[in-house]
């Protein structure tokens, strides 16, 4: 239990910087950008029953994901105020969420916090402020609402309702039924603003259920590879939201707050472990419900092996992420893969660590190559389904240059979002 008692007093320690978003707004561009010590929310508890009325809400957003939408919900583009649904003060006021809490307590909960990131757009060196899903507001209260003493006691029923909704989520977003899919999809599109055309399946109707659309292919051409032909050259693996550091130890100083992060807790693997060996190189890719769900291989080489690690479903948004003391990368559900990176033709190889990782209402990770294939720079290496999660890829020490932008970027705490197939970096020791 001494254990457990330091965990969570951690985890609810006060935040001494809260950003603070008014509704319909960005948070002030003059206040720069959130740091790991103003990033995570914890709000004062309105009333003793708030955990099991987050729990009550966040059900309710899975339960909505299996029911048909209106015309209405379809036209504005809401997501129907399901799980996907943007976490706004509107979306909160709307039915399903009203009943569990009062007009005033919402606007605690949805309006006085930070309630997404800053990200730059590597194409054109804006930033802009990206507000996150409602499920992982939801999520984010429940692990970090109200007061140590309290908190201890919703300790695992918190991380048992994670799972069970997000396997749930999994089961609802598999379902056929035509009259739940198509609107779902269309009402998705319109509030995150999908380009179809970029789609290898561009008829929405053809998806056979959400889980497929998520896990949708892109026509070739919509994500040219960087120097294919250049084996030095590393891709990024997925659209994502990128942060990169060329020794573990800076991640841990900058961005990753978690007190058991270590390589060899994430790795979890003695082989893996000894072939990256100590304070490697890292890219950390963060995927939004909204991203393209596949992630492909950032060199060539051959794909070899696999260990599938059991484990929590904490969101991996970076007010997680940075909040000091909890562990997010090491304790959640995650695949780990080792690739021999063939950065020059001498026959020599690298050993990468790729680490795909689940997460809140992400219970999917599914490889698309088989142990002993070959992998060609910027092939589909698999996909995850229903919301969005991180891929973490360790390379060992001194192996790799980031590009200075990414270095630049991740070293202020912002994220860069980036395309597959866009550079990265440059090996070392090709």
């Amino acid at each position: 239990m001494s254990g457990i008692t330091s965990k969570v007093k951690s985890v609810f320690r006060k935040n001494k910087d809260k950003t603070e978003v008014a509704e319909g707004t960005e948070p002030n561009a003059d206040s720069g950008y959130p740091t790991p010590d103003s990033s995570a929310a914890h709000p004062a508890a309105p009333h003793p029953e708030t955990h099991e009325h987050l729990a009550n809400a966040l059900e309710a957003v899975v339960n909505k994901s299996s029911q048909p939408l209106t015309e209405d919900e379809i036209h504005n583009g809401s997501v129907g105020g399901t799980a996907l649904a943007p976490a706004t003060a509107a979306n909160a006021k709307s039915s399903w969420f009203s009943k569990f809490y009062s007009e005033e307590t919402i606007d605690k909960l949805f309006v006085h916090e930070h309630m997404g990131n800053w990200v730059i757009i590597r194409q054109t060196g804006d930033r802009i402020f990206e507000t996150m899903p409602i499920y992982t507001r939801i999520g984010m209260h429940l692990l970090f609402y109200g007061k140590a003493e309290t908190a201890l006691l919703h300790w695992g029923r918190v991380e048992t309702l994670l799972k069970e909704q997000s396997l749930k989520q999994g089961q609802i977003y598999d379902n056929p039924d035509p009259k739940v899919i198509y609107p779902h999809i269309l009402a998705f599109c319109k509030t995150y603003q999908i380009d179809t055309s970029i789609l290898l399946e561009e008829d929405l109707h053809k998806y056979s259920s959400l889980n497929a659309f998520f896990s949708r292919k892109l026509k070739p051409e919509a994500r040219p590879i960087a120097a294919p032909e250049d084996l030095t050259v590393v891709d990024s693996v997925a659209d994502c939201r990128l942060t990169v550091f060329e020794r573990a130890q800076d991640a841990t100083n900058i961005w990753i707050k978690g007190r058991h992060f270590t390589i060899p807790n994430l790795l979890n693997d003695e082989e893996i472990i000894n072939a990256i060996g100590e304070d490697p190189a890292i890219a950390i890719f963060r995927l939004a419900p909204q991203d393209y769900h596949r992630y492909h291989s950032p060199v060539s080489g051959v794909f070899r092996k696999v260990v599938k690690l059991p484990g929590e479903y904490y969101t991996v948004n970076p007010q997680a992420v940075n909040e000091p003391g909890f562990d997010v990368f090491t304790a959640n559900k995650r695949d780990v893969a080792l690739i021999d990176a063939k950065f020059n033709d001498s026959g020599s190889v690298t050993p990468v660590a790729f680490v795909a990782i689940g997460a809140l209402l992400v219970g999917s990770i599914t490889w698309t190559k088989e142990v002993g294939q070959p992998l060609a720079k910027g092939e589909d290496l698999g996909y995850f389904q229903y919301g969005g999660s991180t891929v973490l890829v360790a390379f060992p020490k001194g192996s790799i240059l980031f590009d200075e932008d990414l270095v630049g970027n991740s070293k202020a705490g912002v994220e860069t979002v980036v395309h597959i197939g866009d550079r990265i970096g440059v090996a070392t020791n090709a």
